[in-house]
């Protein structure tokens, strides 16, 4: 089955991640349909969207190659691709691809942002066609993070997926593709690992929520923000690369992971946690807007000078 070119890309879902998505491909020189049945929702994404796009340095025009609808009957056959990023709520999505898959071309894939269900579990909605549904999960938030997990039903054609990875790629993401589908993808699960621990950390009294963000982003964090973890422990284990690592903190490591909590998310964990994010932020932030505006424009910085270095 041959995909069709993209120009027109519906975006169902006028939240945080489908407005940032939309402002991503109206600066990549594409159509945007964005529809939600909240019409202050639409509006507020146009204002959204807009400073998203003046942020980075968009065309003035731009923004007038963005539709705002309520009504997705009414657009969905003008779309060359669609990016579902609606509630993460099964029935929800399952409803919205059975509608997309009536609706849509057969030629034109029909993707989700899920950050954790695996597509297997909506994609049998699509019954004329589920060979062209699948995950094509951003990161927070899309209009500045590259990274996009594209993962596939058993139903999925290969096809599909080159055809996904094709156009992401195409409007300047980073593509990586899973062989399996799994409940949270690969990102997720490897950040709930370290979450995990930095919880029951925090949990048993060892060290505050200030000083895991300290330790992570001051540490480790920023030499992952330059290579992955494997790259990075390559180049720790100098002339020896990786095998001198495994050799020498293999066994330790295995020690380490014997040894790392398993915690239970408690009302007095929350409560720990909620409590030392608050005194975190009263320390380093009096205006969280602010704060994630600075970010923003440090991520965009970084992004920058890892192209420049020619990093991958």
């Amino acid at each position: 089955m041959a995909y069709r070119d993209v120009r027109t890309v519906l975006v169902v879902g006028a939240g945080a991640i489908g407005t940032s998505w939309a402002a991503h491909l109206l600066r990549q020189g594409l159509d945007v349909v964005l529809v939600d049945p909240d019409r202050p929702a639409l509006e507020r994404a146009r204002t959204l969207a807009a400073a998203f796009i003046e942020e980075g340095d968009g065309p003035a025009d731009t923004l007038d190659h963005l539709t705002t609808t309520t009504e997705v009957e009414a657009c969905a056959p003008a779309a060359d691709l669609v990016i579902e990023a609606g509630p993460e709520v099964l029935d929800v999505k399952r409803d919205l691809f059975g509608r997309l898959d009536s609706l849509t071309g057969v030629d034109v894939l029909l993707t989700s942002s899920s950050s954790g269900l695996p597509p297997s579990s909506f994609a049998g909605a699509a019954g004329r066609h589920p060979e062209r549904v699948l995950v094509a999960h951003p990161f927070n938030p899309p209009h500045l993070v590259p990274l996009v997990e594209l993962v596939g039903a058993p139903t999925t054609a290969e096809g599909a997926l080159r055809a996904a990875d094709a156009f992401f790629t195409g409007v300047g993401k980073r593509c990586i593709t899973l062989r399996t589908e799994l409940p949270g993808h690969v990102v997720n699960r490897l950040q709930a690992a370290l979450w995990r621990e930095a919880y029951d950390l925090v949990g048993r009294g060892v060290v505050s929520v200030a000083d895991i963000d300290t330790a992570i982003a001051w540490g480790p964090g920023l030499r992952w923000a330059l290579l992955g973890p494997f790259a990075t422990q390559h180049l720790s284990g100098g002339a020896g690369g990786i095998a001198h690592i495994l050799e020498h903190l293999g066994p330790p490591t295995v020690e380490w992971w014997k040894d790392l909590g398993d915690p239970s998310l408690t009302s007095d964990l929350r409560e720990a946690i909620v409590a030392g994010m608050t005194e975190e932020m009263d320390t380093i932030a009096q205006d969280e807007d602010g704060l994630r505006a600075r970010r923003d424009a440090a991520l965009r910085g970084l992004i920058r000078a890892k192209e420049e270095a020619g990093l991958p």
